[in-house]
């Protein structure tokens, strides 16, 4: 395959040009490389290198200006706006950066199309004053402010250029404005230099300016590469420049037009893949060049071309292992580095003057992969430590003080990431450098492991030394909020180039990159409705109508760039590769794109076209189960000496591999900071505050009057249990107030519970509180010792009847209480745990003869406090009409025991493994 580059300096060569003495233009540096590669295989002698310049430096040597990054360019905008603002009506840097983007890039457009300006700014504003109430004869301020705006974009115009041109740096219009005055000059000064343009398609009127006046002059030559098929067809957009082109230049009509090619008819395999997301393109570029090593190894003459850049990352890691040379033009961009995520964090912790700091903030920040390591220090990590005590203490909000205190002698650092940065930008900027600094000292210490990451750190260095040195020079940053968005702006246009092999194997780049070059083999990823081509928009001051009258490109234009260069890629190539997202999104692309369309409706080439669906294996979910061998029978065995809790064999009536979890394993759940109150918090404050009241009262009557001393109380010993359970959280406010005030409620309507039941006869007496059991089981078919064990939150004697009683700050109803048929208090949880747990309290208390009878156990329900003492109840038929046994007699613990061993029994049993259940 001849590629156009190679064609170009071939004609040359057949023309006797001297190659050494000829200045090549192109549209991209990058083409450059490749031109000369191509110069070294056509040349057979030694020659000087001839002189390889991209249109942007050429323009830049013609105007003599230095052009500067948009950044800078909006500070420099910004003098000439308060220099022609009245103070009153002067905007933020921050708020004048939002609109200010947008007129740049519409001056950029006035002045590469050589528009003249003052006229164009003045018609804008009649336009506006037309539009807007002009008629009316008292205008409100607001109307007011608006036609000054439009009437002064000349003035901000004139004022802003002037002052670059004075300080000989520019934004591209201005550099291409003042390139085309100078060009007969420049001409006069050089009329030697010969210089060749190829691989141009739309030229702004500038550039169409400048290489025509070469033209004219003999000092130039220019070679288009354009097929028959497009520029013969009126309506095929890939040729909507070169026609006009052709057709309007003075220069063409008497002279040869070079080239019009013919190698698009020429034969081609080309493949359309619609594949489900951006993922799937990236996983499907891999499995395709997987495919063509097997033909090519190298994979030499081919490229991947993403629509989408935002692909590469996902291309990059979908990659076959066997690929050895690669070559990436397009830049890894910084904002996807990880250390732009710790300047995020950070920019969001500041943002906001603050003296205390969100705990999930915090530990988002100290966890970063580049900061925890500098929390180590004589081998303790301080890093844990706080998150820890973060945990433990329940710390939702802290102060940079308590923080350093944590840190201990890694607090330094805690100085770097939490002073408050809103004291003055240089403080911001100082702690930015700084961290940059004890980030490089850490990662000097193993230089060769951390290469990358001091590459990510030097540029970020660049990055904070430019806006410093913009801070300096021009002080228009003058809070957080600013210095974030000027650090945005910054980051969004800076990459991290890689090292490859620019002339061998796979070429990864975007579609600009592609311009002048050709491959054999092309894919194409993200051929979408909104990427290829982008659609329309229109961020821009000037309307529509008046950029067509003015013929400045619109989207159409913009459309016609992308037509072109998608098709030129398609000229030469033999195997053409198209990718489209079949997922239509608004805002990553919508349906395929009509260059597809296009395609099929041309039919000059058999187009291949599927539909690829990821290979999604069926994934059959199996149940955990848990053998039981003889190391885990030693456990079970540790585990019955020590006593089963009625909590943990609910536990295992729910699901055996919980209970494997939690009483063999030991494994519990961490303690997050409760930013909220938890419920089981809820529920041990209300638990602990009865304990605190009642537990003095043991063998003693209850009054109204001891009754209405406790109520007294309720506020400070709530109190107490919330900062003895929530440590440091904060219950002085939101959800955390009412939670409070719901546990103080808890209380006091269970103390009102008790005097209505004093008020109406009822004598009641404490017997025990919080009291402990632990009492041996005797089970034949265990050759080892079991033990139960239980907490019971209160005892007392009701009217000369014993009653076990549970509390329960949930919803508890009645029928949660009873049960029909024994055999089904070990199967299930959902209805029988509630009533399993106080029988096995009962069933304790029993056993050691710690009680008389009668007997009764039940639950007393804070959300369900008007039921009162729920009772157990056995019945003898469903339904509500049931008889029922509400008493404990020795029947009822003589069932249960039968029960409580089988289920003991099949827990201890070798050959019943611990197996989950489906929940």
């Amino acid at each position: 395959m001849t590629t156009f580059i190679f064609d170009v300096l071939k004609d040359l060569e057949n023309n006797n040009a001297n190659l050494s003495e000829l200045t090549f233009i192109l549209p991209s540096k990058r083409a450059g490389l490749f031109l000369k590669h191509q110069l070294s295989i056509l040349t057979k002698q030694t020659i000087f290198s001839p002189s390889i310049i991209s249109i942007e430096e050429f323009v830049e040597e013609l105007s003599h200006l230095k052009s500067i990054s948009n950044a800078e360019l909006l500070f420099e905008f910004y003098n000439s706006y308060i220099h022609l603002t009245k103070e009153k009506n002067k905007d933020s840097f921050e708020l004048f950066s939002k609109w200010a983007q947008i007129l740049l890039q519409d001056f950029n457009e006035i002045d590469r199309y050589l528009i003249p300006q003052e006229n164009i700014f003045n018609y804008l504003s009649a336009i506006q004053d037309l539009k807007h109430w002009s008629l009316e004869d008292n205008k409100t301020d607001f109307v007011k402010n608006y036609l000054s705006f439009w009437n002064k974009l000349y003035s901000y115009y004139d004022h802003f250029t002037k002052s670059l041109l004075n300080k000989n740096i520019g934004y591209q219009g201005l550099i291409y404005r003042e390139a085309a005055k100078n060009l007969k000059t420049y001409i006069q000064n050089n009329p030697k230099k010969e210089y060749i343009f190829l691989g141009f398609n739309a030229l702004n009127t500038s550039e169409e300016t400048i290489i025509q006046e070469l033209l004219q002059n003999g000092s130039a030559k220019i070679y288009w590469d354009i097929d028959s098929v497009f520029l013969n067809n009126p309506k095929h957009d890939a040729a909507l420049f070169t026609r006009q082109h052709k057709n309007n230049w003075a220069f063409l009509k008497n002279n040869p037009f070079n080239w019009i090619t013919t190698n698009y008819s020429k034969e081609k395999n080309i493949s359309v893949f619609g594949i489900p997301k951006n993922i799937g393109q990236a996983k499907y570029i891999g499995s395709l060049l997987n495919n063509l090593q097997k033909e090519n190894p190298s994979l030499q003459n081919t490229a991947v071309v993403l629509g989408d850049e935002n692909l590469l990352i996902p291309v990059l890691n979908s990659l076959p292992s066997s690929i050895a040379a690669l070559n990436i033009t397009m830049g890894f961009p910084l904002k996807s580095i990880p250390l732009a995520s710790l300047f995020e964090d950070l920019f969001h912790l500041h943002k906001i003057s603050t003296s205390s700091f969100y705990y999930k903030d915090v530990i988002k920040i100290v966890s970063h992969q580049f900061i925890r390591p500098l929390f180590n220090f004589e081998n303790i990590d301080y890093a844990s430590k706080l998150i820890e005590t973060i945990d433990t203490n329940n710390l939702v909000y802290l102060e940079k003080e308590r923080l350093k205190q944590i840190a201990g002698k890694t607090s330094g650092i805690i100085d770097l990431l939490f002073s408050n940065w809103d004291k003055s930008i240089d403080t911001a900027l100082n702690k930015c450098s700084q961290l940059i600094l004890v980030i490089k000292n850490y990662l000097n210490e193993d230089k060769t492991s951390n290469l990358l990451s001091l590459e990510y750190l030097f540029r970020f260095n660049e990055l904070f030394n430019e806006i410093i040195r913009l801070n300096k020079d021009y002080h228009h940053i003058k809070d957080i909020s600013t210095l974030y968005n000027v650090y945005k702006e910054l980051l969004s246009s800076e990459t991290l180039d890689f090292q490859g092999e620019p002339l061998q194997g796979l070429q990864i780049m975007g579609m600009l990159e592609s311009r002048v070059l050709d491959f054999e083999t092309v894919i194409i990823s993200s051929v979408n409705e909104g990427v290829l081509p982008s659609g329309k928009s229109n961020n821009s001051f000037i309307p529509f109508d008046v950029k067509i009258e003015n013929k400045l490109p619109t989207y159409k234009e913009k459309d016609a760039v992308y037509t072109y260069h998608f098709y030129r890629l398609l000229q030469r190539a033999k195997n053409v590769f198209i990718l489209y997202n079949t997922e239509a999104d608004v805002l990553t692309g919508g349906e395929k794109s009509r260059f597809i369309t296009q395609l099929q409706l041309e039919n000059i080439h058999p187009i291949n076209h599927q539909i690829i669906a990821p290979q999604v294996p069926i994934i059959e979910t199996s149940l955990n189960v848990v053998e039981k061998t003889e190391d885990l029978k030693k456990q079970i065995i540790r585990v019955a000496e020590q006593g089963f809790s009625p909590s943990s064999l609910t536990n295992y009536i729910r699901n055996p591999i919980d209970f494997y979890y939690q009483s063999i394993l030991k494994i519990k759940q961490h303690n997050d900071v409760e930013e909220t109150v938890a419920a089981n918090t809820l529920g041990t404050v209300v638990h602990n505050t009865l304990e605190d009241f009642y537990k003095p009262l043991i063998g003693h009557f209850l009054t109204t009057d001891i009754i209405k001393k406790l109520k007294g109380e309720i506020e400070n010993k709530v109190t107490f249990h919330f900062k003895n359970e929530y440590k440091e959280g904060d219950i002085t406010k939101g959800k955390n107030l009412i939670i409070f005030e719901i546990a103080k409620r808890y209380v006091s309507n269970f103390l009102d519970l008790e005097t209505r039941a004093l008020k109406t006869g009822n004598e009641i007496k404490i017997l025990a509180i919080e009291a402990d059991n632990n009492i041996s089981i005797n089970i034949p078919e265990l050759d080892f010792p079991i033990k139960i064990k239980g907490k019971v939150d209160r005892i007392d004697e009701c009217n000369g009847i014993t009653r076990i009683i549970d509390y329960k700050t949930g919803n508890v109803q009645q029928n949660q209480v009873e049960i029909v048929n024994w055999e089904d208090i070990n199967t299930d949880y959902k209805k029988y745990s509630k009533s399993f747990q106080i029988l096995a309290y009962a069933y304790m208390m029993h056993s050691s003869k710690t009680i008389k009878p009668p007997i009764e156990a039940g639950i007393i329900s804070f959300k369900n406090l008007s039921s009162g003492f729920l009772k157990f109840a056995k019945k003898d038929k469903p339904g509500s009409y049931a008889k029922k046994e509400t008493l404990i007699t020795q029947e009822t613990i003589n069932n249960f025991s039968i029960q409580l061993k089988a289920l003991i029994i099949e827990i201890c049993n070798s050959n019943i493994n611990f197996t989950e259940k489906e929940l």
